[in-house]
């Protein structure tokens, strides 16, 4: 019998544990282990940021589902991984031996790397949906005393999808209270141009992210570096297209939230042939770890270089769909890695987004996820909010039952055959 373990439980660990209960059959041990007791649906975290969702509406306590479906499940903190002699070292104390480790932690939030930036000094987040919650909290605050908002994504960030969306629901609800002119917007992000999304853009995502930012007056600064934050304020550096200061810009706000670059988790840094210099698990086309065979990661803690270098960086994005099928090439791996077997399954690496900016909202799909690409499409309309909701409600039921079976590539082609484009 072998012993598999998912470290994190999150979009990617969760449905990974999942599936490999399923590939691998009884005869095997699967073990999960979370640094939180409940699933949370990170895309419903804009709609948390505003009230329009409370934490218990989008999480799911994972010890039940996991229960049910054979898994072992366990609440603790990895504190370090030590590779070499197949074991996790727990925050408890504990420790966990493995046959087989899949990685799946999701990244730490590097606020840390700008001068008062974060939840805990000057401005707010959307990351997580406890994050989401307290930035909740602030929003109520701010509207019964409105002023500049800031909004968007500093130098690193990868993640730049819930930036436009969180904008946009802020202008929906400053909107629906009556209130929107009493708030001049700026979004503020690393992209070299507005709808670069980490990709390069995908179809018309430029022109249409544009026009949707024009039609909400919300004015926008692209080729950002934040240099700091103090209460109240921002300052940040406008660079050109090779990269050299073109504007200092010191930019006044009472409510701000910008996405932070990534990192590995401190449990899996430093640990040479795993991860590179920023945390970020290597592995090859498999989504196994070169240098140990045992060791797979899936999700947004395993290691993109960007495609092309941006004036200010950025990095690549890791969307749901790209996800799943990491999940299900690993999943579909591990039984012959078990075997003795070399694998055979790779993912697609394609990237699919909804986007939902309150009551319309943007999709795209890039197939692959970076160019040159053989398929790529994007629609805006108010079908994409209800199609977001319907992913929310299902991907929630989803993690309840424990179910493992692939649901992007379904909800794909049934937005493809709704807007008449046939893959």
């Amino acid at each position: 019998m072998a012993h598999i373990v998912v470290l994190g439980a999150g979009l990617g660990g969760s449905i990974q544990a999942f599936e490999l209960r399923e590939s691998l059959g009884s005869e095997h041990k699967v073990t999960s282990i979370s640094n939180k007791s409940y699933f949370q649906f990170t895309p419903s975290n804009p709609w948390a940021g505003v009230g329009w969702r409370k934490q218990d509406e989008i999480t799911v306590e994972l010890a039940p589902p996991m229960k049910k479906r054979g898994i072992d499940f366990i609440h603790d903190s990895a504190k370090k991984l030590i590779p070499e002699e197949n074991r996790i070292e727990l925050e408890s104390g504990k420790t966990v031996d493995y046959d087989y480790l899949v990685i799946a932690t999701g990244p730490e939030l590097a606020f840390d790397e700008i001068e008062g930036f974060g939840p805990e000094a000057f401005t707010n987040s959307v990351c997580s949906v406890e994050h989401a919650v307290v930035s909740s909290d602030a929003w109520d605050k701010f509207c019964a005393d409105p002023g500049p908002i800031i909004v968007g994504a500093v130098q690193g960030a990868s993640c730049f999808g819930p930036a436009y969306e969180y904008a946009m629901i802020l202008d929906t609800d400053l909107r629906r209270r009556k209130i929107r002119h009493k708030v001049p917007m700026t979004f503020v992000s690393s992209e070299p141009f507005i709808g670069h999304l980490g990709l390069g853009g995908v179809g018309d995502t430029k022109g249409m992210l544009e026009s949707i930012m024009r039609d909400r007056d919300i004015k926008w600064v692209v080729n950002a570096k934040v240099d700091k934050f103090e209460q109240d304020k921002v300052f940040f550096t406008e660079v050109d297209e090779d990269g050299a200061e073109k504007k200092k810009h010191e930019e006044a706000f009472k409510y701000a939230m910008m996405l932070p670059a990534f990192r590995g988790i401190p449990a899996l840094m430093g640990i040479d042939g795993l991860v590179n210099p920023r945390g970020f698990v290597i592995t090859d086309e498999f989504q196994r770890n070169p240098k140990y065979n045992n060791i797979f990661a899936i999700g947004v803690c395993i290691a993109i270089a960007p495609p092309v270098a941006t004036p200010v960086p950025t990095g690549v994005p890791k969307t749901g769909f790209m996800i799943e099928s990491m999940v299900t090439a690993t999943a579909q791996n591990m039984p012959l890695v078990v075997a003795g077997k070399e694998p055979r399954h790779m993912p697609t690496w394609n990237a699919f987004c909804l986007a939902d900016f309150g009551d319309r909202g943007v999709t795209f799909l890039a197939m692959p996820q970076n160019p040159p690409r053989n398929f790529t499409w994007s629609a805006k309309g108010r079908w994409v909010h209800w199609g977001k909701l319907a992913f929310e409600w299902y991907f929630l039921r989803k993690i309840r039952k424990g179910v493992s079976e692939p649901f992007y590539e379904k909800a794909i082609m049934s937005m493809l055959k709704i807007t008449k484009i046939k893959k």
